[in-house]
């Protein structure tokens, strides 16, 4: 269902480079300008948005503002809520679910709009329906360099993984310091257990988002001597950059997972169906929107249990492998959302790393990455700042080396966590 222009002030999000998504990235955005003394806790407290402060931040990033930033009666202001025209026939109709709770909500919160005149006519005579951000896909994506200071919570999230990690501390010798010793299968039986290096990142948690998976296979070389899927690839380096992350105290959250697939070490990854599952297990949908849906609500919402908790540093990093013509040899190169400064600081500061390596290891190669704005979803609606990268073209003879030899997977995987990890650590490694 196409979203229909309306006689009010909008806002458009360009769908490049992603199909299907007509709902959220074609909707309109509600404005409204200040009355005399309005602050930001005022109208969001008029449109019932302070029971989560996530709208406070997506307020702030979707106007630009800081903390000390004013509103001005004359200018108008984009709040955090959707429009739709409503179909005549039901909420779920016209935004497309099949949650009735969500639809009840949807209900609730636009009457409850119109009896304290925040709207001015019932949805069913005005045709236009009120959507907050949560409801359509659990938060949007602020800028973190906005967000407000985070609660004290006594629950603290749990990584979903299949097995919980389980550590042991062992003597290195006699007189030193014990060092721990972690286990997860996810990483396979050859890299389960590892020891852990230091904490350094105990304070940061990030995302590592393995693209595709389930039914999506992603970018496929067919005409290759052994098919090649992008899915299996990505994966892999995936689960050697979590393991890089991990063995520095990072809470790491492994949001696609295999049961079947670790770590591997060989050159030709099978393509193996869709053994992939979101994190707490759940299956991937056939649908490439609702793909996208579910793996961005997961992130949002550990992303609200960390913050709780008090983990402010919070990352998502999303791994693919491009399809383009096959005569054409590429650098790694790094997506960040156009309007998010944070993500595009995160892309630059691996794209630096890149360059660093390179002129150590490539000596007589020049590194030709580079950074590019995107609009894609997961970097737009995921609540941490986001980046995606793009290892190698599949169908490239030449970019085949740097993904096929399994000492260069982890070898990008070294190097995406330096450009990650703060402060930075050393690891001694190449790549082709």
């Amino acid at each position: 269902m196409k979203i229909f222009l309306i006689s009010i002030t909008f806002i458009f999000f360009s769908a490049t480079g992603i199909a299907n998504e007509n709902k959220i990235i074609d909707g309109q955005l509600h404005e409204v300008k200040p009355k005399k003394g309005d602050g930001v806790f005022t109208i969001l407290k008029r449109y019932e948005l302070l029971h989560d402060p996530i709208y406070e931040e997506a307020f702030k990033r979707l106007n630009k503002l800081n903390q000390n930033s004013v509103l001005y009666n004359y200018k108008s202001y984009k709040l955090p809520i959707f429009l739709y025209n409503y179909d005549g026939k039901s909420i779920r109709s016209t935004i497309g679910i099949n949650d009735w709770d969500k639809a009840v909500r949807i209900k609730n919160y636009n009457e409850k709009l119109l009896a304290k005149k925040a709207r001015q006519t019932h949805y069913t005579n005005s045709k236009i329906l009120w959507v907050p951000f949560a409801e359509i896909n659990d938060v949007p994506a602020p800028d973190r360099s906005l967000a407000s200071d985070a609660k004290n919570d006594s629950t603290a999230p749990a990584t979903n993984t299949p097995v919980k990690p389980a550590i042991k501390k062992k003597k290195k010798e006699s007189g030193k310091a014990d060092v721990a010793s972690v286990s997860m299968d996810i990483y396979g039986k050859k890299y389960a257990t590892f020891k852990m290096v230091d904490n350094s990142l105990s304070d940061k948690v990030y995302y590592i988002v393995s693209g595709h998976g389930g039914p999506d296979p992603g970018a496929v070389c067919k005409d290759c001597p052994s098919r090649l899927c992008e899915d299996e690839y990505a994966y892999d380096v995936s689960l050697r950059l979590a393991r890089n992350l991990m063995q520095h105290g990072a809470k790491v959250e492994i949001v696609i997972q295999d049961p079947n697939d670790g770590i591997r070490d060989a050159r030709i990854l099978k393509c193996d169906g869709d053994d992939e599952t979101l994190a707490d297990g759940s299956s991937i949908p056939v649908g490439h929107l609702e793909r996208l849906q579910q793996r961005t609500f997961y992130i949002n919402k550990k992303f609200k249990q960390y913050r709780n908790s008090g983990y402010r540093d919070q990352y998502v990093v999303s791994i693919h492998i491009d399809s383009n013509n096959e005569s054409h040899k590429q650098d790694v190169f790094f997506c960040y959302y156009k309007n998010s400064e944070s993500s595009k600081a995160l892309a630059n500061r691996l794209k630096d790393k890149f360059e660093e390596k390179y002129r150590i290891h490539q000596r007589n190669k020049e590194y030709k990455g580079y950074l590019k704005k995107r609009n894609l979803y997961v970097l737009k609606y995921t609540a941490p700042p986001a980046v995606l990268v793009e290892l190698a073209n599949i169908r490239n003879k030449h970019n085949h080396k740097r993904i096929l030899s399994e000492e260069n997977r982890q070898a990008l995987a070294n190097w995406l966590y330096e450009g990650l990890a703060f402060p930075q650590k050393s690891l001694a490694s190449s790549v082709r």
